[in-house]
């Protein structure tokens, strides 16, 4: 029987020494090799040629792991990256994805759930489990909405006058009404006259409404 060929990854000898002591002990898989760091495991994964590499993330930098997994994905992208670590943080679960693993296993996991993950992810059965899938869809959806927000709010500001969008960005740096005539040599009522035709455009109520989500899309500081 054609047994799954591991790396190991962590910069724990102990931990090392644990996992290898668990999965040498599966009739179906072996260890091939083992680092202490992401850049070790690059080497250790181009002289070994694993089927999977389970990666811890923190090493000699806190992002170690995932960088390794993107330089072994970039050089052998049939090399499968399972993440094992102690985050569950969802930043860290992101990262890990992006990167190109196709797991996401916390250390703390029981050693059937890990063994499960590694047997799953050389078969290609995996599925994303159900905290993971919700994480990821809700993330998605919160950047879907963010773009459609941006999309909205650009779409708006190409509407206005020229006056009105420098009014507008004046407010968005904090000028009060009064500095804004006063920078443009007119009498006040002129802008919040200006100001009412820009709310209108908005389908806002009063500009406090506006600002928090122009700044949330970083509009003036990225897009304009």
């Amino acid at each position: 029987m054609k047994k799954i060929r591991i790396v190991l990854v962590d910069d724990l000898e102990d931990i090392r020494n644990y996992f290898k002591m668990i999965i040498s002990n599966e009739s179906d898989m072996e260890i091939v090799g083992s680092a202490s760091s992401g850049s070790e495991a690059f080497d250790v994964v181009m002289d070994t040629k694993p089927d999977i590499v389970l990666m811890d993330v923190e090493m000699e930098t806190e992002f170690a792991g995932i960088l390794a997994i993107q330089k072994i994905k970039s050089e052998m992208p049939d090399v499968k990256a399972i993440v094992l670590t102690i985050h569950k943080q969802d930043d860290m679960l992101f990262r890990a994805y992006g990167a190109g693993a196709v797991d996401y296993v916390v250390k703390t996991s029981s050693i059937v759930d890990i063994l499960i993950s590694i047997r799953n992810v050389y078969h290609n059965n995996l599925s994303l489990r159900p905290d993971v899938a919700e994480k990821i869809l809700t993330e998605f959806s919160r950047l879907q909405n963010e773009h459609d927000s941006l999309i909205y709010t650009l779409n708006v500001i190409t509407k206005l006058s020229n006056a009105e969008y420098e009014i507008l960005k004046a407010v968005y740096n904090g000028y009060s009404y009064k500095e804004i005539a006063k920078q443009r040599f007119v009498e006040e009522v002129t802008i919040r006259t200006q100001v009412t035709r820009i709310l209108k455009n908005f389908n806002a109520k009063s500009m406090k409404e506006v600002i928090p989500i122009l700044k949330q899309l970083k509009i003036f500081d990225v897009y304009l």
